[in-house]
């Protein structure tokens, strides 16, 4: 330890002093636990074999009862083999898809997608196939309006002039009852 740096800092020194000893009391700490699941985990598999397999008692038995010992203990390892192979089968099947899908998601990159301008007649042609040729020009289907030719002052000032008063009014009227006819 440095003492010039203890009288610059004492808190840190406090600090450090503090997340030392934790760390180790936490490594102890996970050292016991581990130590304690592997006892566990054995005192698991015992019980689990004391069940599964119990202990042979061969002594006092004839030639003939050996024989059929031997024979279920062959046919209780033949069955527990065929287990294993259909586990290691599946696993196998399983770790082959894994690795499949793994390839494909490195291999292809999903675009950023943008915004694709299609005709009315591409849309028409990929839903209804090459074969029919529909056109669909929307343009040729409005209807066209003609705009009535009006006197047109150049000077804005003359036309208000003309509307005003009575005889504007009058004229308005007029030009509105011929356009009904």
């Amino acid at each position: 330890l440095n003492p010039q740096v203890l009288c610059q800092n004492p808190s840190s020194y406090v600090m450090h002093y503090f997340m030392s000893t934790w760390q180790s009391l936490m490594v102890a700490k996970a050292k016991e636990e581990l130590e304690q699941e592997i006892l566990d985990k054995e005192g698991e598999k015992q019980k689990y074999l004391a069940e599964r397999a119990p202990p042979l008692n061969m002594s006092g038995l004839s030639l003939g009862q050996l024989q059929d010992l031997c024979r279920e203990l062959h046919a209780k390892i033949d069955v527990v083999d065929e287990e294993r192979y259909d586990i290691e089968a599946k696993v196998m099947l399983n770790t082959h898809l894994n690795i499949k899908v793994l390839d494909l998601r490195g291999k292809f990159k999903r675009p950023n997608l943008r915004r694709v301008r299609v005709s009315a007649d591409a849309i028409l042609r990929s839903l209804l196939g090459s074969k029919h040729k529909v056109s669909m020009d929307l343009r040729a289907n409005l209807k066209s309006v003609k705009k009535e030719d009006t006197e047109k002052d150049s000077d804005w000032r003359k036309n208000v002039e003309a509307m005003s008063g009575m005889e504007g009014r009058k004229k308005m009227f007029d030009a509105a009852k011929g356009s009904a006819q």
